[in-house]
């Protein structure tokens, strides 16, 4: 990495130099490399990748001014994105985080965010989720924007990427199925996109924060599903968060269905057993539909 070229966007973007950086690898996520940098006064944190991913972070800068604007959980806030040499790289707020949230402020804080709504579902630009693209086009429907740009294109992506075909048979009959999981067009609201255990955290007083988003606007429900998908926040958030928006009682029917999503898509990015869960959520939603 460049460490000049990221100084002289701090400076940029905040209008003071750091100071002498020192520099800390955070390691590697499955997707991005990482580092803390500390200049004695001020933390800033860096994902790096190749430079042909300056479009992926240019997207995830301005989804988190986007959920920034909601002012209803903290996030970091996005300074700069650019490209030195072979990498492309994101620098943003380091955020002193302590732990896991206060659940029950988390619930609210989130509900509040919700209540954050477009006109119609989707965003003004695609982004990605992980680094599979996410196509976020406007649409007026939200069975249809589920059916187009979220479910149908992973399966499809799924299906050039090998997954067997019996199952890919029986996602496109669960596609068909779709209007039937729903009684209502749920309001277009602001969503993490991604909202998986590992990409919230607590601040030392417990305030709940949030980063590494896959902004779009949509069904609400599909954000309280994927904080469920791997390990979730407990009763004391559900509670809170009704107490500021309610939450229909066929929630936990479609909670599979909106994680079914998440679901192919780590099949997309990581093949393995995500395939025979991927096929145990198709069938078992195919049974509830009785289709």
């Amino acid at each position: 990495m460049n460490w000049q070229d990221i100084a002289a966007a701090i400076e940029r973007a905040t209008g003071r130099a750091p100071g002498s950086l020192q520099v800390s690898n955070r390691g590697g996520g499955c997707i991005n490399e990482a580092w803390l940098l500390d200049d004695g006064e001020r933390q800033f944190f860096v994902k790096a990748n190749t430079a042909s991913s300056l479009e992926m972070f240019e997207a995830e800068a301005e989804g988190l001014h986007e959920l920034r604007k909601a002012d209803a959980i903290r996030v970091p806030e996005p300074l700069a994105t650019g490209v030195s040499g072979r990498n492309a790289w994101i620098v943003m707020e380091a955020l002193p985080l302590a732990g896991s949230p206060d659940a029950a402020r988390f619930g609210e804080q989130l509900a509040h965010m919700h209540n954050t709504t477009a006109p119609h579902y989707g965003w003004h630009r695609d982004n990605t989720i992980g680094s599979t693209p996410q196509p976020n086009s406007w649409m007026d429907n939200w069975v249809d924007f589920l059916r187009e740009r979220r479910l149908g294109f992973q399966l499809q992506l799924a299906r050039s990427r090998g997954l067997d075909p019996s199952t890919v048979e029986a996602g496109e009959r669960l596609l068909e199925a779709l209007p039937g999981f729903f009684d209502h067009m749920p309001p277009a609201s602001l969503l993490h996109g991604d909202l998986w255990r590992g990409n919230v955290g607590g601040l030392a007083n417990g305030d709940p924060a949030i980063f590494d988003p896959a902004v779009y606007y949509g069904d609400a429900e599909a954000d309280l599903a994927m904080t469920e998908l791997f390990g979730g926040f407990g009763e004391p958030f559900f509670a809170a968060y009704r107490s500021v928006r309610p939450i229909s009682p066929d929630y936990p029917t479609r909670r599979t269905l909106y994680n079914l999503y998440h679901i192919l898509n780590h099949y997309n990015l990581f093949g393995g057993g995500y395939e025979s869960q991927a096929d145990n959520m198709i069938r078992q939603l195919l049974t509830e539909a009785g289709a």
